[in-house]
């Protein structure tokens, strides 16, 4: 099946797409984020391939009603299709639902799994956020880590929630995992990790939960002199997380593909406005897969080609 999607995302851009379609993306990522500048990059290029015209917006911080206001200015300005990630279902819902009411084809990415169904969303790319936690509890377990910290950037997100939940619970019973919660400033994420590893000197490991908190909690692993005692890992990656996986600083990063999560929607519903044609799965999973020392040399090439 892999095989087929990649010889149909191949001749795609030889179709000789000439109808002018426009496809709104209203994301909660937040500029400061190097995940979500991937994802754009992967729209940016969908909408080359495609001839697709794509907009791309998002809160300058995590704000779920200006998200919200976003999705509804996007639903006024009539578009061909709808792009949306969901880290609030509750929040969110209403105005997705208005989007669907008026007949918007609404495709969800990167949180919204265990939401899209019930709110008219044709379908989702992503992963399973649970699960990928779970993933990363048994990978630290393996390595011998019983007491560790989960660093939260954005509190309020559920798909950062079930991460933490994933890893807590796969742990393992005699383990003990503690939520950190940071805002979304560098320093003051540096700040909070390096003080709570001077106040928990039993902590053998730390998971952050994107590039925006594994950047500065290297730093402070630095600061404290824990770099390689403390068992450090990170879900998604940026060029300074490849960089220290290939360094053996990290453990490993979890990743979830987000040039994925940003091309395939741009794709899909290319075919749905023109043809009407959709995957048979209205789960696409993008993740999660596993970047070890071992091949993050392979991954970091990617940061010199288009997709970074």
């Amino acid at each position: 099946m892999r095989r087929t999607l990649a010889i149909a995302l191949c001749i795609l851009p030889f179709l000789g797409f000439s109808l002018a379609h426009r496809v709104v993306a209203v994301t909660h990522g937040q500029a400061a984020d190097p995940f979500w500048s991937v994802v754009r990059k992967g729209m940016e290029v969908a909408a080359r391939h495609t001839g697709i015209e794509v907009e791309y917006y998002a809160p300058e911080t995590f704000d779920l009603k200006r998200m919200g206001q976003l999705i509804d200015q996007a639903v006024a300005s009539e578009p061909d299709g709808l792009v949306v990630s969901i880290p609030d279902a509750r929040v969110l819902g209403p105005h997705i639902q208005a989007a669907v009411a008026t007949e918007i084809p609404v495709i969800s990415i990167n949180s919204g799994v265990d939401a899209f169904k019930q709110l008219g969303v044709l379908m989702h790319v992503g992963q399973v956020e649970y699960i990928a936690g779970r993933e990363g509890g048994e990978r630290m377990r393996a390595l011998g880590v019983r007491h560790a910290v989960c660093v939260n950037h954005e509190t309020g997100n559920v798909a950062l929630d079930q991460r933490c939940q994933g890893f807590r619970d796969w742990l393992g019973p005699e383990a003990r995992v503690e939520v950190l919660s940071v805002p979304l400033e560098p320093g003051a994420i540096r700040k909070a990790v390096l003080d709570y590893l001077r106040t928990h000197a039993e902590t053998e490991g730390v998971l952050t939960l994107g590039p925006a908190g594994a950047e500065p909690t290297l730093q402070a692993l630095e600061e404290s002199g824990k770099t390689g005692t403390v068992v450090f890992a990170t879900f998604d990656l940026s060029p300074t997380i490849l960089r220290a996986l290939i360094a053996r600083k990290m453990a490993f990063a979890i990743d979830q593909q987000q040039y994925l999560q940003g091309y395939l929607p741009i794709v899909f519903l290319a075919n749905y406005v023109r043809y009407g044609l959709l995957p048979a799965n209205d789960v696409v999973l993008t993740g999660p897969s596993f970047v070890t020392p071992e091949n993050a040399a392979r991954i970091l090439e990617l940061t010199r080609k288009d997709i970074w």
